[in-house]
């Protein structure tokens, strides 16, 4: 499975190559690529846990409503579901479709050799980029804390976008800062490539984050405004 998805990034990652001839720059702009062709899957799931802020309220309400029925309240909440044409498990798919793709990054930037059939390529993972002298060996600290540090931002401004349920959950708030430490830990052992494309992404998922909540905040001011001309 992770080869099927490996190789063909893998023809990517030495096209690419091919006319950047510096293996660091290719990663980034790799990453880049990558990130934006993932992006509708994100926004996807952003403007789905935003629908699920929206409902969190209703949904409390029929919960409560129906504490000692189980059977109405689901049936309440389907209605509702149907209503507000929600569908919960919509939230799922992006994650899913993403996760094989991640492992198979992964796959390719850990062992590059394996799935590229170039002989140019068996030099190019060992070159040097900036302060790094060889992108096949870890980095010790510089890039895993980076990774960790974007890493803390990028999963902070997931939370954030999750129902209030979510966001208080103990096990929730711990890993905020339980996932980070461990990016860093991975990216000492990690090649250093693989830290670049870790690092490179999640600086990308923060922007594309905050261009997002603009968009939604911009969107929720225009609605409002609407509803109240309506009134007048």
């Amino acid at each position: 499975m992770t080869k099927f998805i490996a190789i063909p990034l893998g023809s990517l990652l030495y096209f690419l190559y091919s006319f950047i001839d510096n293996y660091g720059i290719t990663l980034i702009v790799f990453t880049v690529i990558v990130r934006l062709c993932l992006f509708p899957l994100y926004a996807n799931q952003i403007k789905h846990t935003s629908k699920m802020q929206d409902l969190q309220p209703k949904m409390v309400a029929i919960q409560k409503k129906y504490a000692n029925d189980k059977e109405t309240m689901n049936q309440k909440m389907q209605e509702l579901y149907q209503e507000e044409k929600f569908n919960p498990m919509l939230g799922c798919l992006p994650m899913l479709i993403q996760f094989p793709i991640i492992i198979g990054l992964f796959a390719l930037l850990r062992n590059p050799t394996l799935y590229i059939d170039n002989s140019s390529m068996l030099m190019a993972v060992h070159e040097s980029f900036l302060w790094i002298p060889d992108l096949s060996q870890p980095d010790s600290w510089i890039l895993p804390i980076a990774a960790g540090i974007t890493t803390y931002f990028s999963f902070s401004m997931t939370q954030s976008q999750s129902t209030s349920e979510n966001a208080a959950n103990p096990m929730m708030k711990m890993m905020k800062y339980f996932f980070p430490v461990m990016i860093v830990w991975m990216g000492r052992s990690f090649p250093a490539g693989l830290t670049i494309y870790w690092f490179i992404g999640n600086l990308i998922q923060v922007f594309q984050t905050i261009a997002l909540n603009k968009l939604k905040k911009k969107a929720k001011e225009e609605k409002e405004d609407s509803k109240k001309k309506g009134k007048k």
